[in-house]
């Protein structure tokens, strides 16, 4: 997609990625309340009375999931990983099963095209067959959420889905008058509109999951921070409470209350910072004729630079001790110069032009996802861990725990 067609389709969704509108949206509320207390609290619950484990990778995937998807194509239309199970392992087994290959499409799509044409194909059958499998299932998500354009019921309403199609329908009536041209073109729009809600929904569910499980993981091993966040969630009114006492429907704190608290948000920064879930490459290529970088000038057109979060997040000059994780950096008064500099090298989410489509969603949508679970979490539960065995990173654009896990015991306060 070229830079005009890119910046077009930015500005078509920018607005329901926006912090203001997703605080204010009713179909947001409804969404994180059956997230909540109708899915995610009982099951903890379940987990502390009985005494049974939790594989919080594992939960936070399929919390992500059902959250993103239920804003992209509506809460009646989305997944419900949290509560069926088999479905859950399924999908994600096929998801994850392809990530190995990822190298080939993004650093040489060239030779997979070559090997293809000789009869020696890199990639396994399975791979392809898992392809066709998310593109299949992603297709139908997308096909029910078509059923409900026209409802403005906040559980059905596809948010995302309807506002990319309503907006790419638009711009479709604008163009060629001919019914021909039209018909095919709007075969193909359903295939454009599928292949941009796919990218939200995997950049969306992921990249949270990933920075929700070393986010637990960092704080079950600091009780005493435990209790200083618990201290601070439980000023929230309503605090995130559960069970559920009133007959009534029990409602969530405002997203700006939950945003304001300093130590939630020093612990969800820091845990971004030094566990970013996209650490990787961000490769660009120089314009024509020449540009400057870095202090470096003329570089030649068409040569790759990168950056990275994982190098930019541990500048010892801006994050003193950067291998070690300290919520307390970020607890600094708002005009703070260090606290600015840090801003400015905190780069999980990109920067730029060509960063992301989904770029506002990751910043605002995952950090109100976050917050909220992190805010349900804490607020009733104490976390320890079982087993962290493999916690440790895997070497990769975007980056998931080496041993696929990892198990805490969740306790009642």
């Amino acid at each position: 997609m070229g830079s005009k067609a890119h910046s077009a389709r930015k500005r078509m969704l920018s607005n329901i990625y926006s912090k203001s509108f997703l605080q204010s949206s009713d179909t947001l509320k409804i969404i994180s309340h059956t997230m909540i207390y109708d899915r995610l609290l009982p099951v903890l619950f379940e987990a502390a009375s009985s005494g049974s484990l939790i594989d919080m990778y594992d939960l936070n995937q399929a919390f992500t999931m059902d959250f993103i998807s239920a804003f992209i194509f509506g809460l009646a239309n989305a997944t419900n990983f949290l509560q069926d199970v088999p479905t859950r392992k399924f999908m994600l087994q096929k998801y994850h099963c392809r990530k190995d290959f990822e190298f080939y499409y993004q650093e040489v799509p060239n030779l997979l095209a070559w090997t293809e044409a000789l009869g020696v194909p890199l990639l396994p059958k399975w791979y392809h067959e898992a392809n066709e499998l998310m593109a299949a299932w992603n297709l139908a998500l997308c096909d029910n959420a078509e059923k409900h354009l026209g409802s403005n019921e906040p559980d059905l309403e596809p948010t995302v889905y309807k506002q990319l199609k309503l907006s790419m329908a638009k711009q479709l009536a604008s163009g060629s008058d001919s019914s021909s041209v039209k018909a095919d073109e709007i075969k193909l729009q359903r295939l454009e509109i599928a292949c941009e809600m796919y990218d939200h929904l995997t950049a969306g569910h992921e990249t949270s999951a990933v920075g929700l499980t070393y986010l637990c993981w960092e704080l079950s091993k600091r009780p005493h921070l435990q209790a200083a966040l618990r201290k601070e969630l439980q000023t929230l009114s309503p605090a995130v409470t559960y069970p559920i006492t009133s007959h009534s429907l029990h409602s969530l704190p405002h997203p700006k209350l939950i945003d304001a608290l300093p130590l939630l948000q020093a612990v969800v920064m820091e845990t971004l910072r030094l566990h970013a879930p996209i650490p990787g490459i961000q490769p660009r290529t120089t314009p024509y004729p020449t540009s400057s970088l870095s202090g470096y000038d003329r570089i030649p057109p068409n040569i790759r630079v990168n950056a990275q979060a994982y190098s930019l997040h541990r500048n010892p000059e801006v994050f003193p001790d950067p291998e070690s994780w300290q919520p307390h950096r970020w607890l600094k008064e708002d005009d703070s110069a260090e606290l600015e500099e840090m801003q400015r090298w905190f780069w999980a989410f990109g920067s730029g032009r060509r960063r992301k489509r989904s770029e506002n969603k990751l910043m605002h949508e995952e950090s109100v996802e976050m917050k909220l679970v992190v805010a349900a979490i804490y607020t009733n539960f104490l976390t320890t861990i079982v087993d962290d065995e493999g916690i440790e990173a895997t070497d990769a654009y975007t980056v998931k725990p080496s041993g696929h896990k990892l198990i805490l015991k969740f306790e009642l306060i």
